[in-house]
Parts: structure tokens; sequence; C-alpha cells
């Protein structure tokens, strides 16, 4: 890692700061307005946030009025890092930093750091220690992000808690909304779920925070005030069962986590963003070389009467015969198999070169989930007890369910969590959860977390397969923009049911179902195949399954927009993918600039207007330009 500060001038009594990205088309400017901290956004000289809100309100201390920008200091960041579970495996974090602070009456200083890149802002908060109080908690924050009036919202709104299956929301799976009004108000009346996607014309801003752990609360955004401003809004009161407190417990010196805001002009930066990683660091190293890749799961289309012996055998052959790497067993194996046969079934999985993640239950006290294993990860005690079980018989990874809210309490769970496993050699995928906030960087077993309408919602419903297609071409510029998302999809059967002969219809191609393999990013994906897809799926679909990667060294935006279609490159090493998906009712026909296959053979997988789905081979123009069509409902696929 590589890393360069060089400090500029302090600028004395400052009325006001300014600084810019290195190439100068972002520009913030900080100041007070009444004595309350301020700062506004512009992208190529037009406005992307007009006059907005910062400060903290704490019990004992108010920063956020009757304040003064008393100094002003500016720094340039230069930073190299090596990821390999995000889109980009090499990335180059080039921003400037300002650090502004402001004072209050009292004399008690409240730092402001914006670090900004190319179509890339972050700010957090720096409290200093300045003799008694030294422990504090946050209330409120008053950051706000205050949209131009004609900005429209691509927005999820932020559940009510303690509803739905057993009590478990929020789940972080509620349905998107396009295009929205700037000023219109949320559907539950608590504001939008990180990421907020907003347009204004041509121009976008994705927001969204990262840095989030046990030291503070996790947040979304409130529902906005008439002139469109959106400020950070911590969790209800009601979360995890009315347990925990919905503020901040800060010691001082703290800092709080990012706020990111990704500004451009057209949609590319939006997707190809990595600022949730570049301004967090790992907090521990790993104990063991962990390795990614792709799995088996029975749960999704077989569900709970498939928790055997003898149905999870079927599913490590699977595995095996895929060469897949893993399998995953779902909630309540401890019931109906055992711990002792657990053993059998996991030398069993090694003797076929297969990998076992477990199912976990993450309580048993703030909702009534009743799935087991319970109580075994909420308490240290009984969570290393279970952990040293799994590192003695080879166990590789945990999926823990069921957490419902964002709270300081729910955030050290999870760290802890991943802390504890990493001593165990374990890695980690969380479900039912919020969204992941920089914790593939910060956390080197971290895995992947659903937080979104995922695969499950299609077995429990037909709307969800209806809108499918839909959900599925907001991702790359929404949730999968800033942060992996383990989905658990790619369905290959027509029908959502063990036999294949009933159920929920799927409406989308074979090809569509391949794509997102590729479009949603994950470095541990368990695929909903099943057995029977061996013998009565396409063998093209398989031998796509069994070659597609789930890590990727590079990835680029190639067309699209969100809740119409969408098309991603990803590198794997030196292989190509490019996939796309529709959700229109006509046919997309476009010419793709690809000009890292200029002049190149690609393999493309692509559906016919009766949704039978093909392969041939295509040739990518010296220009880098290809002409395809893509079927509603239907899918893309280019391998290099």
């Amino acid at each position: 890692m590589i890393y360069l500060l060089v400090l500029f001038p302090v600028l004395a009594q400052a009325q006001q700061a300014n600084v810019s990205s290195p190439d100068k088309k972002v520009q913030v400017e900080v100041f007070t307005q009444n004595g309350k901290p301020q700062y506004r956004v512009t992208f190529a000289g037009e406005t992307i946030l007009e006059n907005s809100p910062l400060g903290l309100q704490t019990n004992l201390i108010d920063l956020s009025s009757e304040m003064t920008l008393v100094e002003s200091k500016q720094n340039a960041i230069d930073q190299k890092y090596s990821q390999d579970k995000i889109k980009q495996s090499e990335i180059h974090y080039l921003a400037n930093e300002l650090v502004c602070s402001f004072a209050n009456k009292d004399k008690k200083v409240l730092n402001v750091v914006f670090r900004v890149s190319n179509n890339d802002i972050a700010f957090r908060y720096h409290i200093p220690e300045s003799g008694d109080p030294r422990a504090l908690v946050v209330e409120k924050e008053a950051t706000g992000f205050n949209f131009p009036q004609h900005a429209k919202g691509f927005l999820t709104p932020q559940s009510k808690s303690m509803v739905g299956f057993a009590r478990t929301k929020p789940s972080y799976e509620e349905g998107y909304q396009v295009e929205k009004d700037i000023a219109a108000k949320s559907a539950n009346g608590l504001g939008y779920t990180f990421p907020c996607l907003f347009r204004m014309g041509e121009k976008w801003a994705l927001v969204s925070e990262t840095g989030v752990r046990g030291l503070y609360c996790g947040s979304h955004l409130s529902d906005p005030t008439p002139d469109g401003t959106y400020t950070i809004a911590f969790p209800d009161q009601t979360e995890n069962n009315g347990f925990g407190s919905t503020g901040a417990a800060i010691g001082l010196p703290a800092t709080t986590p990012w706020r990111t805001i990704t500004v451009s002009q057209g949609l590319k930066p939006i997707v190809e963003t990595t600022i949730a990683y570049d301004v967090v660091e790992p907090l521990y190293e790993p104990s063991v070389k962990y390795t990614h890749g792709k799995g088996t799961w029975s749960w999704i289309m077989w569900q709970d009467n498939s928790m055997t012996y003898d149905d999870q055998v079927k599913y490590i052959d699977l595995a095996h015969q895929l060469g897949y790497q893993f399998i995953l067993i779902d909630a309540l194996w401890d019931q109906r198999i055992g711990y002792e046969r657990m053993e059998e079934l996991i030398k069993y999985a090694a003797s076929k070169g297969v990998g076992v993640f477990l199912w976990y239950n993450s309580n048993g006290s703030f909702n009534d989930a009743p799935q087991t294993p319970i109580n075994k990860m909420n308490t240290a005690i009984a969570r290393k007890k279970e952990m040293q079980w799994m590192k003695q018989n080879g166990v590789k990874g945990i999926k823990v369910d069921f957490f419902g809210g964002d709270k300081q309490e729910t955030m050290r769970l999870y760290e802890d969590l991943l802390s504890d496993a990493n001593d165990y050699g374990l890695m980690v995928v969380f479900h039912g959860t919020t969204l992941p906030r920089g914790w593939e960087r910060m956390f080197p077993n971290f895995v992947g977390s659903e937080a979104v309408l995922a695969s499950e919602n299609l077995m429990f419903s037909q709307h969800a397969n209806d809108v499918e297609a839909f959900n599925a071409t907001l991702h790359p510029f929404i949730r999968n923009a800033v942060a992996s998302m383990e989905f658990g999809g790619v369905v290959l059967n027509k029908r959502y049911n063990r036999n294949n002969d009933g159920g929920n219809h799927r409406k989308t191609t074979d090809v569509f179902q391949l794509a997102t393999a590729v479009l949603f990013q994950n470095p541990v994906q368990f695929f909903a195949l099943t057995p029977n897809n061996l013998h009565d799926a396409p063998a093209f679909t398989i031998d796509f399954m069994k070659a597609v990667p789930t890590t990727w060294n590079e990835t680029k935006f190639i067309d699209g927009y969100p809740g119409k279609y969408s098309i991603v490159a990803r590198r794997h090493v030196n292989t190509w993918y490019v996939a796309g998906v529709n959700a229109l009712a006509e046919p997309v026909e476009l010419n793709l600039k690809l000009p890292m296959l200029a002049g190149q053979k690609v393999m493309l997988y692509g559906d016919n207007k009766d949704r039978t789905s093909y392969t041939r081979s295509a040739t990518v123009n010296k220009k880098g330009e290809l002409k395809i069509t893509i079927q509603p409902n239907g899918g893309l696929v280019l391998v290099q």
C-alpha cells in the first residue's frame, strides 16, 4: 500500500473553504450560515447539492449551531490497495482532502473531513478530545443532502420494524420506486434505506455510507423536507424488540462513519465506484487464506424438507459434478441431521472437494424467528464453543440470519461475529441483514450480505417473478454499486418447486439467469441450481455455470438505465464477460461499445423471440462495436 500525505497552508479564521477533485469537476464548498455549518456541491458547473446542513447533536454538546469556521487545511491523498472481493482488484485512489474545524461558543471543536476524488465525495466528523466531557451520546446528526427541486429519486423505503415474518423486519428487502419526486414521502414514513440514487437531468448522485462498525450505529435517509433536503436518520427505537439505544455512544476522540456521494454525468461512475472501500482500512489480518467461489444450496428450491442427510449428499454431489467449492446447508440442520451425522456429512463433502457453510439464527431475543440453530451466535461463550466445533470439523463458513436493525448494539454483534469467526478460520455471509458498509475491506473473512429482495422471494410469490427483470436492472446502479450482494440466484428450473412441475412460474429466460451470475457481484455465490438441471437444462447453460467465476479484476459499465436494461462487463484475469438483462416490454437493440474486445471473437449467449435460448460465435469489429438484441425478460452474455 502506498499512502502520500501532502499538507497545504492553513487558512486561519476562514469564512469558507473549498476543495475540488483532482480533475476539478467536483467542487465542494464549506461555510457557515447563521452559525450553522453547511456545504454545497457542484459537478461540471451544475448544482448537485444546494446548501446542505452539517453537524452533530449530542446529549451534552450541540455541534450543529452557533458554530464558527475557525480554520481549514488541505491534504493530497495518493493510495493504492488490492482487494480480491469487490468489483476491481487493483485500486488507485487519488483525492484531495479538506479538514474544516468548527468551534461552538464554548470552544468545543467539530472537525469535518471531506475527501474528494474524481466523481466521489466522502465526508465524516472528527471530535477531538478537549477535557470533559469525554463520553458522549450522538443523539442526532444535522447532516443533510439538499437536492434541486427537479431531482428524481430511485429509492427503497425503510421498513417498519418488528413486522413481517416472525417480527424480523427491517430485513432490507423492500421494493424500489423509480423516478420518485424529490419531496415525496416514503411509504412507511421512515425514510429510505441506503444506498439512494438521484437523477438531475443528465447528472446523477448515489448517496450511501461506509466504515460503520460497532463504534456507531447504521443510518439511512429521512423523509425529505419540502425543499428536498434529506437528512441522516438513526435507527427507529422499536428495532430489535425495542432493545438498545437509537444513537451512538462515543468516547473522545471519535470519528463517525463516512457519508459518500458519487456524482457523475451518466451512469458509468455510479456502477464503477469503489468509494465504499477507498476510505476504510482492514481491521485485522486474516487468520487463514480465504478462498472464494461457487456453491450449491438446496433450500431455495427444495425448502426445509431438504434438510436431511440424503438430500444434502445429493447437493454435495451436485457441487462436485459442477466443480464448485462449497455447499450451504441451511436452517434446521441441527434438528433434522444432528451434530454427529453432520460431522459425517462434512467429511463426505471434504472427500468430494466441497467445503461446507452452515446456517445459523443470529439471535434468540430480538425477534421471533424460530429456525435453529438458535442462541449459538448472539453470546460470546456460545459462539466460540460452536466455532471451535466447526473448526475441528473443517467447516469453511457460516451464514447468519435474522438481524433486523441498525442500532449500535447490532453493529457490535456484526463486528463480534466477524472477528470471532476469523479466529476460527470461518468466512461469514449475512442474511436478513443490513447493507454492508465497506466490510469487504474492513473484515477479511466477510464474503457477502443479502440486503436485497433476493431469490427466496421468487419462491414465495409470483409477483416477485413478474418483476424479476425490473429489479435486476436496478441492482448494478444502486444496491450492488456500493457493496457485494449475496442474491442466491441463477434459477434454471421453469417452476419453483422440487420437481420442476409446480409452484411459481419463472418469467425470465435461461440466458437472463446466466447473465445475473455476472451482473450480480459477490465473491461467494450460492446458486439456485438443482440436480435435475444436469439433464433438463440446456447443456450450454450447465457448461457456462461450471466456468463462470465469482471474483473480478475489473468492472466496466457498458450501457443501461435503472429499471429498463443494464449491461456490465467484468474481467476475470484475462477473460472478459459481458452481461445484460432487459426489463422492457420490447426488445432492446444496441450497438455495444466494447473497446477491450475490438477485433476479437466471442461466444454470444442470447434469446429468440419465443424465449428459447441459443449460443453462437460473434466477432466484435475493429472499432470495438457489436450490434446485439436483448429480448423482453431476456438476457445477453458475451464471453471472450
